[in-house]
């Protein structure tokens, strides 16, 4: 006799999600994390009353108003607007590109105007197709904020030339010919009051939990505690790396407390030159209005993964969708397993989808 009906093999979003929804259809549930704490990288850690975002920004934001109830029910939410700004050696731009942007940029003040310029320097490719993520974004957005606003930021995130890149990675840019700084265009916007473990911990608190739990080095105990595993992980090492090991990107941060109110004066700014090292410091107190004498930020290194590091980013391309869709083929023979999550189907998740798409797969497994 199995003690649970469900082992969940990570405790972020997606696994929580889960978790929740088949405890509400009564089933039993052992959640595991290796991690000392559950959230995944959602998880704020605590630090003299400011919660820092540890594994980088999480703003949640969507259009779907039954995701937005769904998440409310665990914790309130405050009107946090996400109004990036970019430095590029000194010179401080708004994000997305705006007519802020554009008239700091050029000095022009109406869309037409700002519209012009974009033409005429998109010209410069003459209609060519473009080979490259360069010659993409020229095409979308002209020279100018490509060079300003792109190629640096793009070139430390990938850890490569513009030039080499695929066009691919950049389909579309958000470009706005209005005076509007809010990054997204949903309609419903915010951070959680409290920090984002108030949603996890309330989203668990009818499962059993053990943290520090390795799952591969504790397999066969853990399979024969469950009728099935939902397993968040890299699907790659679930099988061996038997197809080969799909590759991401990954990140270090370096977070730092200063006895200072206010360090930036805005919550995220990106740094956009390519000698900076960094691509962007949080100042982790505005997502919350906190008002303090000390304030805590965090500088964003993007690394390349190695195994061993935290995976991020999937690398998209061609090789690895072969490689994982090689996996997936393996994991729908399955009975007793269901992967999910970034890491178990290998893409890149908004955190509204995460919830969507667990409460959409817990729907899968109960027909209803």
């Amino acid at each position: 006799m199995k003690k649970y009906d469900y082992l969940v093999v990570g405790a972020g979003l997606y696994g929580a999600v889960f978790a929740h929804e088949v405890s509400k259809r009564g089933k039993s549930c052992l959640v595991i994390d290796k991690r000392n704490h559950v959230g995944g990288n959602i998880y704020c850690e605590n630090i003299e009353g400011i919660n820092v975002h540890k594994y980088g920004a999480h703003i949640f934001h969507t259009n779907d108003e039954e995701i937005w109830n769904y998440v409310n029910e665990f914790a309130e939410f405050n009107r946090f607007t996400n109004s990036p700004i970019a430095n590029f050696n000194g010179e401080i731009y708004n994000l997305p590109f705006n007519m802020n942007t554009f008239n700091k940029l050029w000095g022009v003040i109406t869309p037409q105007e700002a519209k012009d310029r974009i033409e005429e320097q998109k010209a410069i490719l003459k209609n060519k197709k473009p080979e490259n993520l360069e010659e993409q974004a020229i095409s979308l957005v002209g020279t100018d904020i490509y060079e300003k606003l792109i190629k640096g930021y793009t070139e430390k995130q990938w850890g490569r030339s513009a030039t080499e890149l695929p066009p691919f990675i950049i389909k579309r840019l958000p470009v706005r010919f209005t005076y509007d700084n809010n990054y997204f265009n949903d309609r419903y916007q915010g951070i959680p009051i409290g920090g984002y473990n108030v949603i996890i911990e309330n989203l668990l608190r009818n499962c059993d939990i053990r943290l520090n739990t390795n799952y591969f080095e504790n397999r066969e105990e853990l399979d024969s505690l469950a009728k099935k595993v939902l397993f968040t992980g890299m699907i790659d090492e679930y099988y061996g790396y038997k197809y080969g090991v799909l590759e991401y990107r990954s990140l270090r941060f370096d977070t730092e407390l200063l006895q200072q109110q206010n360090y930036q004066g805005n919550a995220v700014v990106n740094y956009t030159d390519r000698e900076t090292p960094f691509t962007r410091i949080i100042e982790h107190k505005h997502f919350e209005f906190k008002t303090s004498e000390s304030t805590v930020i965090t500088r964003e290194y993007p690394m390349e993964w190695k195994s061993g590091d935290e995976p991020y980013y999937p690398v998209l391309d061609e090789k690895n969708l072969d490689i994982y869709n090689k996996y997936k083929a393996l994991g729908e023979k399955e009975e007793t397993l269901i992967f999910g999550g970034r890491l178990g189907e290998y893409k890149y998740y908004d955190m509204h989808n995460i919830v969507r798409a667990a409460i959409e797969k817990v729907k899968e497994e109960f027909k209803n």
